[in-house]
């Protein structure tokens, strides 16, 4: 299984980060554990959304679309 998903920085509500994993419970405290430069900063992180699919590809294309303009007003909108 491969999971998107969407994460909230608790100290700055405005900040958001979209990822793929294939391990979610791992990923999480990687996130919080500072271990990705990408969310470091504007730690620490709330899982906000996620979802599971049985298909490495499908989860990394909708990872990009939900990094993209749209994708963020589908976000923003539905979940």
């Amino acid at each position: 299984m491969w999971y998107v998903y969407i994460l909230r920085s608790i100290n700055f509500p405005d900040q958001e980060y979209v990822g793929a994993t294939e391990d979610l419970k791992r990923r999480i405290p990687g996130h919080n554990a500072g271990k990705s430069a990408h969310t470091s900063k504007f730690m620490p992180w709330e899982l906000v959304w996620y979802c599971a699919f049985p298909d490495k590809y499908k989860a990394l294309a909708f990872e990009k679309y939900l990094k993209s303009h749209s994708g963020r007003a589908f976000a923003k909108k539905r979940l």
